[in-house]
């Protein structure tokens, strides 16, 4: 499984960016699939998943409501909109896969076995 992250960049605070990670290598839509996040000096955190049998969705507290995780299936591309961008946004996004995750599991980084390469999203204050 190969993973290609893209879409970070600079954004004033309250803009918004559309990131999106291009699967490959096995069937997409038997993977879960998850968005993490990584600022200087931190622990890599779970930021939004969502499972490849029905779809169903996961948001860290600090950012539900705010960003919205999708998949294509025809396409074997998962996408992470963010709104209402903060400050505290920043950080190296990364996206995940995994094919035999369970729900429990999902916002640990290690239930997953594939990594992208990372998105530097920057938001100014």
């Amino acid at each position: 499984v190969q993973l290609q992250a893209s879409g970070g960049g600079l954004v004033q605070a309250g803009g918004s960016l559309r990131l999106s990670c291009a699967f490959s290598g096995r069937t997409f839509s038997s993977y879960s699939m998850a968005w993490f996040r990584q600022a200087p000096g931190q622990e890599r955190e779970f930021v939004a998943g969502i499972r490849g049998r029905g779809g169903s969705t996961s948001y860290s507290d600090s950012v539900k409501g705010r960003f919205t995780i999708s998949r294509d299936n025809a396409k074997n591309t998962v996408a992470l909109q963010m709104n209402s961008l903060k400050s505290d946004d920043t950080a190296v996004y990364y996206c995940a896969a995994d094919a035999t995750l369970i729900l429990s599991s999902m916002r640990s980084a290690s239930a997953y076995d594939y990594w992208g390469q990372g998105t530097l999203v920057t938001v100014s204050s």
